[in-house]
């Protein structure tokens, strides 16, 4: 294999790589790509070590490995906070739990003269929403009201009881919003 062929077969290495260490990080694959980085290292190794290159292949050499030293301290980064779980992305849950402080709750009679109490639920939610990565510029104030204030009496008709509690917790990996009897 000529040097040309080989830089780009490098070249292509590193963004699969990159794509490798989405999926990865994404949580579609169960381990991180260590036999593409093995191939990457071994090739970079090979024309560190001296061999004769012209100007522009080893313009193109440097360019790919500043590339690739970039890309790999941002995945070695992201690699350490997934481990120790500290990355809002990364965060591990317990099941039913919102990370740091468990669910978050909120008791409402009236959401209708309760507002702060929906607004105290609606972020919960956003925060939630952001934790898992779901989007959160489709939340409405006044159209999440109206569902509160909707499923309050919903549950207070069918349970019978005067206040209704909500929770918004992460559960493997997706938001949940739960609306039960409140004591």
């Amino acid at each position: 294999m000529t040097v040309d062929e080989e830089l780009s077969k490098l070249d292509e290495y590193i963004r699969r790589l990159k794509i490798e260490y989405e999926i990865y990080f994404s949580g579609g694959s169960p381990r991180p790509p260590r036999d593409t980085v093995f191939r990457v290292d071994t090739l970079i190794k090979k024309y560190t070590e001296g061999s004769k290159m012209n100007f522009s292949q080893r313009y193109k050499f440097t360019q790919l490995v500043q590339k690739y030293a970039v890309n790999n301290d941002l995945w070695r980064k992201k690699l350490k906070q997934k481990e120790e779980g500290s990355s809002g992305r990364f965060r591990t849950a317990r099941p039913g739990a919102q990370p740091g402080e468990g669910p978050v709750r909120v008791v409402c009679a009236d959401p209708e003269k309760e507002q702060e109490k929906v607004e105290q639920l609606l972020k919960a939610v956003v925060e939630a929403r952001r934790q898992v990565g779901e989007r959160v510029d489709n939340i409405d104030l006044a159209t999440f009201a109206k569902f509160v204030s909707e499923k309050t009496k919903q549950v207070k008709e069918s349970l019978g009881c005067e206040k209704v509690q909500f929770s918004v917790s992460v559960e493997d990996g997706k938001v949940k919003l739960k609306a039960v009897k409140s004591e």
